[in-house]
């Protein structure tokens, strides 16, 4: 059994000052107040001092970092993505896909399947990173018109045989999917995705409001980068943006980097979803945590220069770490610590269905980060175990 003891701990929702954190073989087996509980005999205890205990960050979007891509081929790539993450207080993540030519799609569902079942196996070369739990499918069921810079030679028309293609080539690894619900034979693809478990999220998408709502009735339940690669508001004609931001069905993503969206759009957007369905990505490109210069994301090259990422002028992904995003969302919407927190832990969590993540709760993965005062990660711990830096 190991204890933590800090300044205060966030379950998120709940706060217990100066708290007693014991854990066991990787699980909470209790939280309370140090003053009305002795730590037991025989355990060493780690006293982070006034920090600040939160649940490990959930990121559901993330192409890579620290130079490289999660679709690359190499045994190197995930184990440096998943240092960095942990470093920056993600404990959990879907490696995530951008639209690339079939063959290289299928091998990289391959391989990124290969490498969570081996996490769930072992741990490999025994150092403590950020764990993947699945694949988000981002791409090639998008739109022409709202694509960003996924090549359009590679987009594809939704079918379910062509999903069952993917799932199979995941092995049934697939938890997250964008999806443009106003293509063809889209609804039919959400609903057999959706049935399988799927988080099936709306984006890239220059769908109609009704559209949209027939992707949600399908399905849909989530939204992915809320307002980029999105038809635009109008207020006649309100669109996916007015469906997803009024369908309390409907979770929703942003990237809070102050880049992809002004600080005001942030606060409406946190103001529209609320204290529940406000979701956090950071959607990194292998630019993160490197300096300016190109790099890859999917099949083709991104350039990066003072904190963006771009091709041929547009928007390519971001070099945002989580825990600056729920620094800009406290900052940006006017939200507390806690409530930020939970943007980057619980509300993911739950969206994708991730049971004993995202929350520090009795029989909840012991996956947690120590905080100072402003939200800056001092330490992060999976399995009650500190990860490599």
């Amino acid at each position: 059994m190991l204890a933590f003891t800090a300044g205060r701990l966030l379950t998120p929702t709940d706060s217990v000052e100066h708290p007693l954190l014991l854990v066991e073989q990787g699980r909470v087996v209790d939280i309370s107040a140090r003053s009305g509980r002795q730590v037991p005999a025989a355990v060493s205890t780690c006293d982070f001092g006034p920090g600040v205990i939160a649940p490990g960050y959930v990121d559901l979007h993330i192409h890579g970092s620290a130079g490289y891509d999660v679709m690359d081929d190499t045994a190197a790539a995930l184990p440096a993505i998943e240092q960095l993450l942990a470093r920056h207080g993600v404990t959990s993540y879907f490696p995530t896909t951008v639209t690339a030519p079939m063959d290289r799609t299928l091998r990289a569902l391959e391989r990124l399947a290969d490498a969570i079942e081996k996490r769930e196996r072992t741990n490999g070369d025994g150092k403590i990173r950020a764990l993947p739990l699945g694949i988000h499918l981002e791409g090639p069921f998008i739109s022409h018109a709202r694509r960003g810079v996924h090549p359009p030679e590679n987009l594809l028309a939704p079918t379910v045989a062509l999903f069952e293609r993917f799932w199979q080539a995941a092995r049934g690894r697939i938890r997250m999917m964008t999806i443009a619900p106003e293509l063809e034979a889209a609804t039919e693809v959400i609903a057999e995705a959706a049935r399988r478990g799927v988080c099936v999220s709306l984006g890239h998408s220059d769908a109609d409001f009704a559209a949209a709502e027939r992707g949600i009735a399908a399905g849909a339940r989530h939204a992915t980068h809320t307002f980029n690669a999105m038809r635009p508001l109008d207020h006649r004609s309100p669109g996916i943006l007015g469906a997803v931001l009024t369908d309390r069905r409907v979770s929703a993503d942003i990237i809070a980097d102050g880049v992809h969206l002004d600080p005001a759009i942030v606060k409406l957007f946190a103001d529209a979803k609320g204290l529940e369905q406000t979701v956090l990505i950071t959607d990194a490109t292998s630019a993160t945590g490197m300096p300016d210069g190109r790099y890859r994301l999917g099949s083709f090259e991104v350039d990066v220069h003072d904190g963006k990422c771009t091709v041929d002028g547009k928007l390519a992904g971001s070099v945002l770490t989580m825990d600056r995003a729920v620094r800009n969302l406290a900052r940006f919407a006017e939200w507390d610590l806690p409530r930020a927190v939970a943007a980057a832990s619980q509300n993911p969590a739950r969206v994708a269905r991730i049971a004993n993540k995202g929350v520090l709760a009795v029989g909840a993965d012991a996956d947690f980060v120590v905080l100072n005062s402003e939200g800056e990660v001092l330490r992060t711990f999976v399995g009650g175990v500190e990860c490599s830096r």
